[in-house]
């Protein structure tokens, strides 16, 4: 697992160079100014559907805070090459990631969608809290079992089993019998 997330620092990058406050973008995002300087300052480590919120406030797009440089033509990933990470979690005020994403498409202009390779670390899913934000998006599972609670029914995936699903309806993905998954997800956030 990768010690550093860039997240916090893309997120106050961009919100600076908008000329925005803290708070503004904590308005503009429907959330706590306090949540964003903790996402911010890196002492928490966001869900998706804030990050969507916080990347629709700014008016970019979710892979803008991936990115390094923009490419035109194609992103290839080579094998063992994962380097940058978003680390997310499903808990309330987390301190550490229940979930490493490395992106699959970094640095692509324009894209739509955000395949990413996900490590997914065992956690309590007692402590989780689910996820709702517009769009869509597909898990396929590598390594491990893992556990998706959509609405009121709970999927458990296996190596080789997929999901394609609304992510408006309250979602949460975790591993199954708290051990370590790998997946294949992408998302779709209009």
């Amino acid at each position: 697992m990768i010690d550093r997330n860039l997240l916090g620092e893309k997120v106050r990058a961009i919100r600076e160079s908008r000329s925005m406050s803290a708070e503004q973008l904590a308005d503009r995002a429907d959330l706590d100014a306090e949540h964003v300087r903790q996402i911010e300052s890196g002492a928490l480590i966001p869900s998706l559907s804030p990050l969507i919120r916080i990347a629709r406030a700014l008016g970019v797009r979710l892979g803008t805070f991936l990115d390094e440089q923009e490419q035109v033509g194609p992103v290839i990933s080579r094998a063992g090459a994962h380097e940058a990470v978003v680390r997310f979690s499903g808990k309330e005020q987390p301190a550490r990631s229940d979930l490493d994403f490395f992106s699959l498409a970094a640095n692509k202009t324009g894209r739509h969608m955000e395949p990413f390779l996900i490590e997914i670390h065992p956690a309590s899913a007692q402590e989780a809290r689910a996820s709702t934000h517009e769009g869509e998006e597909f898990v396929y599972v590598l390594s491990g079992e893992v556990e998706i609670e959509y609405g009121k029914e709970v999927y458990l995936l296996k190596p080789g089993d997929s999901i394609y699903y609304d992510s408006i309806v309250p979602h949460h993905v975790h591993s199954a019998e708290n051990t370590e998954a790998k997946v294949l997800g992408v998302v779709y956030a209009p």
